[in-house]
């Protein structure tokens, strides 16, 4: 990481980053955090702060539950790193994350973010209970492979890709017979292991597509500005060109997959030194290094990491005179 950070990518985590107790070093240490919690339970009524401290496991699981509480953790999170001097070259967010990346890049309030996910989480899981369906990790095989495999496997129902998350890691969902026929042919094609997936729902497929039109109502609400620094979507692996394709591109995100790969590869194109996660969990942190085994990664997911980084930018940031 240079000094002012400039150079660097700062990447918000998904679903499936939340762990117990993930933001209780926030809140303990930061009053900048505190202060994003005191705003998400107020906006959300609900006690975000709370849930994110002492909340169990289980509790946490609840995609309703789950996806404000990302949120408002990496929210928290950039916000302590923003007063200490973080000024990254682009910020990019893998699925739920994308909102936390357009609040760094002023698309978003922060209100708004919170809003907006309340009801993505909501509605997301709404489709899990009507649809239950299943989620799936393919391992060791190309993203080409997979996508073929899928397609195949659609006579047993529907299957699609849901994450392209690293060059041998491409991730299926749709409804669970097909789920499982496909994985079973990744096996027979020489994939290292399938490791079905603990979620709520089948995310970025098209059975979410049965959501899109009341969340696009929900999107129209709210105010979408041009971003103030490069945004790399996860829906298309490229920059975010401006607010109004900010908007439609959370909308496209509920049914399509995530690009993560793409991603990477974008900002690997730019003077990117150091990939920074800003949130709970080490997630992307590893998809990283697997995408691009030279990057230089960070996380911010415990006290002694995101200490360290906050020292590194306070003794870089010139002191007034």
């Amino acid at each position: 990481m240079n000094s002012n950070s400039s150079a660097d990518l700062v990447m918000f985590p998904g679903q499936g980053s939340q762990r117990a107790g993930m933001a209780t070093h926030l809140l303990e240490r930061y009053s900048a955090a505190r202060r994003v919690f005191d705003e998400a339970d107020a906006v959300l009524g609900m006690p975000l702060s709370e849930i994110c401290t002492t909340g169990t496991a289980e509790e946490l699981a609840a995609t309703d539950i789950t996806q404000p509480a990302i949120l408002a953790t990496s929210l928290a999170t950039w916000q302590v790193l923003r007063e200490a001097g973080c000024a990254p070259g682009a910020v990019a967010g893998h699925s739920l994350g994308e909102y936390a990346a357009l609040v760094a890049a002023e698309v978003l309030t922060p209100e708004s973010a919170l809003r907006l996910v309340q009801v993505r989480g909501r509605l997301m899981a709404e489709v899990g209970r009507k649809q239950p369906g299943a989620m799936a990790a393919v391992l060791g095989l190309s993203a080409e492979q997979v996508v073929r495999i899928c397609e195949q496997a659609r006579e047993t129902g529907l299957v699609e890709v849901a994450n392209f998350n690293e060059p041998t890691q491409t991730v299926l969902s749709g409804e669970a017979a097909a789920v499982e026929a496909a994985g079973r042919a990744a096996l027979l094609e020489g994939a290292e292991k399938v490791v079905a997936l603990k979620v709520g729902a089948p995310f970025h497929c098209s059975l979410m597509s049965a959501i899109e039109e009341e969340f696009a109502a929900e999107l129209a609400g709210h105010s979408f500005a041009d971003p103030v620094l490069p945004v790399i979507s996860s829906v298309t692996g490229d920059h975010v060109r401006g607010g109004e394709q900010a908007r439609e591109l959370l909308r496209r995100q509920l049914s399509g997959p995530v690009r993560w790969v793409d991603v990477v590869r974008r900002a690997g194109g730019l003077p990117t030194e150091t990939y920074i996660e800003v949130g709970p969990g080490r997630v992307l942190n590893g998809l990283v290094r697997r995408t691009d085994p030279d990057a230089r990664v960070a996380s911010t997911g415990d006290e002694r990491r995101l200490g360290a980084l906050v020292d590194t930018l306070s003794a870089a940031v010139p002191v007034p005179v």
